[in-house]
């Protein structure tokens, strides 16, 4: 098994980190700015990596075993289609 992102795989795992990296940015612009500076919405982030982008990953690398070839990159684009959705409503809301 090889892991390689391709085609749009790559360009979806891009929109993934952008969102969650805008996100993170906004986040510690609001705290700079209001004197509140916490070290836990990093444990946040590194959670989401966790929870979001690493199964994202782990459908990338299962794409070999499936016998049809569509489940794993329908799985996965559902799957980075929700992300974005997510932080895309979370920036929403910090406007």
């Amino acid at each position: 098994m090889t892991f390689a992102l391709t085609d749009w795989m790559l360009y979806s795992m891009w929109a993934v980190l952008g969102f969650m990296g805008l996100n993170f940015l906004m986040d510690m612009f609001k705290m700079m700015k209001s004197g509140t500076f916490s070290t836990d919405f990093v444990l946040g982030y590194l959670k989401d990596m966790v929870y979001y982008v690493l199964p994202l990953f782990m459908f990338a690398n299962m794409q070999s075993l499936d016998h049809w070839g569509w489940m794993m990159l329908t799985a996965y684009y559902v799957g980075a289609f929700g992300v974005v959705f997510k932080y895309l409503m979370d920036l929403k809301g910090k406007m």
